[in-house]
């Protein structure tokens, strides 16, 4: 879902026609995604509604488009965790309860300003006990979160609900907090007959008297409240066939009348996407009820369950919300911290959207793009510290809680292979533990590591729990019938990751045109290779694939057998001020110190020097080449 008032400005690569779409795309993705948040801050966790475990939830709303407000009826089916006297939902005092019943008997209750329904039970509900109450209400929905919306499409009445993360207490009695999914809900909706009603799940019954229409909705999987979602308006229907047979499914649009004909243009990918997802993951959630698209009034999407809203029909956005069902729907984050398993997951999957269906040269765009992106600032977490969830911005970081963790993925798939990735991921959406339930980052890793048979926790450790990423100068000469590779590498972030053990993929190209791509396991800094080769070697080229983040990275061939390391050289005091110095081996001179500012651009050349004056220098991060008689050595300079 989208941030309608918070934008992120993305630095990606390229100047393309192709490039500034996929960038205005990404950007409504990822405002919607952000839009849903707003108000999350507001509403720490609840402690008062962790006494219970959700059943059922049966949601009775009259509504009329042309109108901002709700009439609802709201039925709890719950288990009491412990001996109940009360029970507490999450609800706004904006809306005030007309009556709760139980069996049928009034219960006495209040409402008050921290946005609670407490309900007070005449005798004590047991531990263990199934039980259920009725609420009744109507009003005006607050508009602070803008969960509830009652707006206008060419000149025609709609209501939509986007409530991530806290906005369902904004027009029902919930439970809110990412630790309890309903089991199941039933939502029925009553509105003009003119109008067409849209929910969660099967529709399964339509009661029309010519002048007011209640449609039903069922939806029997787990589903948290802020997935629960309602529209209505003069929508048009038409479906798309998933399958044949038994095993078939629908999947059912709703459109504006003003849009039909680009809808109906657009919407026949997601049958491509959706058989492409089904192929590579498992079959679709919620295959026993439907999968749809209701179009609505902000400019992104959100991943309602069995719905998603949409602004618009791109094929990124229609794939980065239909790989929600999967990643973010069915196992859901468990914390705002592990938002990436949300977000990076359903980014990487529009990714291989461009893999799959348009091809290698589509797939290292969108790679080379998220790289530099990523790249563009040189730290930040993907998993969330304490202190980023008070941030809305930062929980929807675009580089780092979408771009980088789909990189992340893409190098762990790399790394383990394509077989056990997906066999990994498979087995992560199986999990009886996680499927229709939370999840956390550990959870992921160590479905990972029991099918790769890796220990893993050090690539996690660098990639989602540090900061930063490599740059590499790779130094080769030419010998006979192979050719000798040296690695150095240096980080951005040394403070929180002083080196990353990584695949490194080069190609060599031959004198007549022979390539030959080799991977180097770079476990160390300095570490040599000595690569067996059958052609004269002209060139190498660093990650071809764009298959790893890293930036700065040069190739060097050199002359003489390289026998030079980082330890052999250093720069000192770093950080430093208006100057560092050098500090080298006797049998080593200096040609040339090249130094790079973040954006790569060459900001520094000095001859043969072991002190360099970098009184003009910016603030902040630099990579420092040293070009000497036994190699070029890469280092990291911070200017104060």
């Amino acid at each position: 879902m989208i941030k309608r008032l918070l934008f992120i400005t993305l630095m990606l690569c390229g100047s393309s026609i192709l490039f500034a779409q996929t960038l205005e795309e990404f950007k409504q993705i990822v405002n919607s995604e952000m839009n849903r948040a707003e108000g999350k801050m507001q509403a720490p966790v609840n402690v008062n509604t962790e006494n219970y475990d959700l059943k059922y939830t049966r949601l009775e709303f009259d509504l009329d488009p042309a109108v901002n407000y709700i009439d609802g009826v709201v039925t709890t089916y719950f288990e009491a965790k412990e001996d109940l006297t009360s029970i507490t939902f999450d609800f706004s005092n904006a809306l005030p309860v007309s009556s709760v019943t139980r069996n049928g008997v009034s219960l006495t209750y209040s409402q008050n300003a921290n946005d609670e329904l407490v309900v007070n039970f005449p005798q004590i509900i047991t531990t263990g006990s199934l039980d259920s109450l009725t609420v009744s209400y109507a009003g005006t929905p607050s508009a602070t979160q803008a969960a509830f919306t009652a707006s206008s499409h060419n000149g025609v009445p709609i209501i939509y609900t986007l409530s991530e993360p806290y906005g369902s207490k904004d027009w029902w009695p919930c439970k809110q907090d990412l630790n309890d999914k309903i089991d199941s809900i039933q939502v029925k909706i009553t509105a003009p007959s003119q109008y067409v009603s849209v929910s969660n799940g099967l529709e399964t019954n339509v009661v029309d008297d010519g002048s007011l229409k209640t449609t039903t909705f069922e939806h029997k999987h787990p589903i948290p409240a802020y997935l629960v979602a309602i529209a209505i308006t003069n929508y048009q229907v038409y479906s798309h066939t998933v399958g044949s047979g038994a095993d078939s499914f629908d999947i059912i649009n709703y459109v504006y009348p003003e849009t039909l004909a680009t809808a109906q243009a657009s919407t026949p990918a997601t049958v491509d996407i959706m058989n492409l997802f089904q192929n590579l993951f498992e079959v679709y959630p919620y295959h026993d009820e439907k999968y749809g698209h209701a179009q609505f009034g902000w400019g992104g999407g959100m991943e309602h369950t069995t719905v998603s809203f949409m602004g618009g029909f791109s094929r990124g956005l229609i794939a980065h919300e239909l790989a929600h069902q999967w990643f973010g729907d069915k196992v859901t984050c468990g914390s705002w911290r592990d938002i990436w398993l949300n977000e990076g997951f359903a980014t990487y999957l529009a990714g291989l959207v461009e893999e799959h269906l348009d091809g290698p040269s589509d797939f290292l765009n969108w790679k080379q793009a998220k790289i530099s992106n990523i790249t563009s600032n040189v730290g930040g977490y993907v998993y969330l510290q304490p202190s980023d969830t008070v941030n809305v911005s930062r929980i929807f970081s675009a580089r780092l809680s979408y771009n980088k963790a789909s990189m992340v993925l893409h190098m762990l798939r790399k790394k383990v292979g394509d077989a056990d990735f997906y066999q990994g991921l498979q087995n992560y959406l199986a999990d009886p533990n996680l499927s229709y339930d939370y999840a956390h980052t550990p959870d992921f890793i160590s479905h990972m590591e029991n099918q790769s048979g890796m220990a893993l926790q050090e690539f996690f450790d660098d990639w989602i729990y540090g900061e930063g990423y490599p740059m590499y100068d790779i130094n080769w000469t030419q010998n006979t019938g192979a050719i000798d590779v040296v690695v150095n590498q240096t980080t951005s972030m040394p403070s929180s990751v002083d080196f990353f053990e990584m695949n490194i993929p080069i190609r060599l190209i031959g004198d007549s045109g022979q390539v030959l791509d080799v991977t180097l396991d770079n476990t160390t800094n300095g570490q040599s290779f000595n690569v067996p080769v059958s052609f004269p070697v002209v060139s190498v080229e660093f990650d071809p694939e764009y298959d790893l983040i890293s930036k700065f990275n040069t190739v060097t061939l050199s002359s003489d057998k390289i026998n030079i390391s980082e330890v052999d050289i250093n720069i000192f005091p770093n950080p430093g001020e208006n100057k560092f110095s050098i500090e080298k081996p006797e049998n080593v001179s200096i040609s040339h110190v090249k130094i790079y500012d973040t954006a790569g651009k060459l900001v520094s050349v000095t001859d043969g020097m072991a002190v360099i004056d970098v009184s003009l220098l910016a603030s902040g991060v630099h990579k420092v080449l040293i070009e000497t008689n036994r190699g070029t050595v890469q280092k990291s300079f911070v200017k104060n």
